[in-house]
């Protein structure tokens, strides 16, 4: 069985989320990025990005200098672009990047898809999701990354001659691995925290893709999605063997990153930020 968002903790409550994201910032945020808080220093703007398939909807951060900064795609988990992920851009942005948030459900509605508490574990909660996450097949979701690349190459905050970051939760960490493999042109870092489907017996698992990357890639593990298919780790570590690309273990549950989701660990959380902003620091330049 793949790795994936049903097997634990995502459930979310949106009341948590402003306040757990604003202790964890306060905790690490601005000493982390070496920058003054976000909330002071980021622009924040609701924007659309043209692709093959139609206008995605997103929202975009960047630092209110007006200097260029590296680019960076932040992928939601599978609940979608909501209020604290807007957090998580800002934050990033913070840290001297220019961050679009894509939401990757364009396709059925633009953000938020899901309102309201969300638990997996629900069979009402999962059926909301079914018919938007049958689009995101492997070649929507390439083309996908590649339009929001080149949307983020053609903005003034960005610096297009530095390399790409992507940062992707849960279902996000598959986009990663597929963004890097198909734009090995622009992607310098991938980011992957407790991804979902890296690692499955189909032929277009994301692990395979390993030879077409060239970027910095991290790969995050929850503690209890190891517990489920321990062999995962191994898989990855033998993909990217070669690569500039670390596989690590977290003490932690399935969405620990994620301020607001039932297994939100502030500890970890803010370890795997510095693991991020250290890898973006010396690859995305």
């Amino acid at each position: 069985m793949p790795l994936d968002d049903e097997q634990s903790g995502v459930s979310q409550d949106p009341r948590l989320s402003r306040r757990g994201f604003g202790l964890a910032s306060l905790a690490a945020g601005a000493a982390a990025a070496g920058a003054a808080t976000a909330a002071e220093t980021v622009v924040e703007s609701d924007v659309s990005i043209p692709s093959p398939d139609g206008a995605c909807d997103a929202a975009f951060f960047h630092p209110s200098d007006g200097k260029p900064r590296p680019g960076v795609v932040m992928i939601t988990d599978v609940i979608g672009l909501r209020p604290v992920f807007r957090q998580m851009g800002k934050r990033l942005a913070g840290a001297g990047y220019s961050v679009v948030v894509p939401n990757v459900y364009y396709r059925s509605q633009k953000a938020p898809l899901i309102t309201g508490p969300f638990d997996f574990s629900n069979p009402a909660d999962r059926e909301k999701l079914a018919a938007p996450r049958a689009l995101l097949t492997p070649d929507n979701v390439t083309r996908d990354c590649s339009a929001w690349i080149d949307w983020l190459d053609g903005q003034k905050a960005v610096n297009a001659k530095a390399p790409v970051g992507f940062t992707g939760y849960c279902m996000g960490g598959a986009i990663v691995v597929r963004a890097a493999a198909a734009r090995p042109d622009r992607v310098g870092a991938g980011g992957s925290f407790h991804g979902g489907g890296l690692t499955t017996d189909a032929p277009d698992s994301p692990h395979l893709l390993a030879p077409k990357i060239k970027a910095a890639m991290y790969f995050g593990v929850a503690a209890n999605d190891d517990a489920r298919q321990p062999e995962s780790k191994t898989i990855l570590r033998q993909a990217f063997a070669g690569h500039d690309a670390t596989v690590e273990v977290y003490a932690a549950n399935h969405g620990w990153c994620v301020p607001g989701s039932a297994a939100y660990d502030e500890p970890e959380a803010e370890r795997a930020w510095a693991a991020l902003l250290a890898m973006y620091g010396r690859a995305l330049v």
